[in-house]
């Protein structure tokens, strides 16, 4: 029962992720390193933001199998129905509930962003004290790490910048709409203390709610963390 109800939770924790998400790509004023490349592979393919987040989560998830091999688990394939819920959820959000709404005001756009990324902070911390399932670019970035013997923060900055190198050459190579803008910048100075400061205080009501027994010690990077 106690699984079920931690399941369910992860599920729904999910969803807000994904409808929060779809808030800063309606912004349309950047968006984090690996978030801004799947919505410049999005404008390059036509294909939707959520799907290409499905499609490369899904290849971290196999990188991991490649990695790992025998070490390779039950938990880590939990990421690929994670990823695509996820993206699910985006798409909906983002293409067919809020297609219809207009935004001309840049400080619109800039309250939607914040909003964003306040809720994923909250979401993002809840899955990861809840400690059921990894995302997907953090788990390929654990099992680089483990096979290279590098540090994790140090895969995971390296990440971060090929994805915004790939999403830059995408953006001037084909003339794309830019998707590295102000608020990568805004995300990176404020998405790291607030989710340090919202798993504070939801480790504590998890564990009054008998969803984890023990602290989990889990460091935030500084930086940006996948949310597509």
């Amino acid at each position: 029962m106690k699984q079920l109800k931690r399941i369910i939770l992860l599920s729904t924790l999910i969803t807000i992720n994904g409808f929060a998400v779809s808030l800063t790509l309606k912004a349309a004023i950047g968006v984090g390193a690996w978030d801004a490349l799947a919505q410049s592979i999005s404008y390059l393919s036509g294909i939707k933001v959520g799907t290409i987040g499905i499609i490369l989560n899904s290849s971290c998830v196999l990188g991991q199998w490649i990695l790992l091999r025998k070490h390779f688990s039950f938990r880590h394939l939990l990421q690929v129905p994670v990823s695509i819920l996820l993206g699910i959820v985006v798409n909906v959000f983002l293409y067919d509930v809020f297609s219809s709404i207009i935004i001309d005001s840049y400080a619109v756009n800039l309250m939607l962003l914040i909003i964003g990324y306040v809720i994923i902070a909250g979401a993002v911390g809840s899955i990861m004290v809840l400690d059921v399932v990894t995302f997907a670019l953090e788990g390929s970035c654990m099992a680089l790490a483990k096979t290279t013997k590098l540090k994790f923060t140090v895969v995971r900055q390296w990440a971060d910048i090929l994805s915004i190198l790939f999403a830059v050459l995408f953006t001037f190579g084909f003339s794309l709409p830019p998707t590295i803008r102000e608020g990568t910048i805004i995300g990176m100075l404020i998405f790291a203390p607030l989710m340090g400061f919202f798993m504070k205080r939801i480790r504590v009501v998890f564990r009054k709610l008998g969803l984890i027994e023990e602290v989990n010690n889990i460091d935030v990077d500084k930086g940006s963390v996948s949310v597509v």
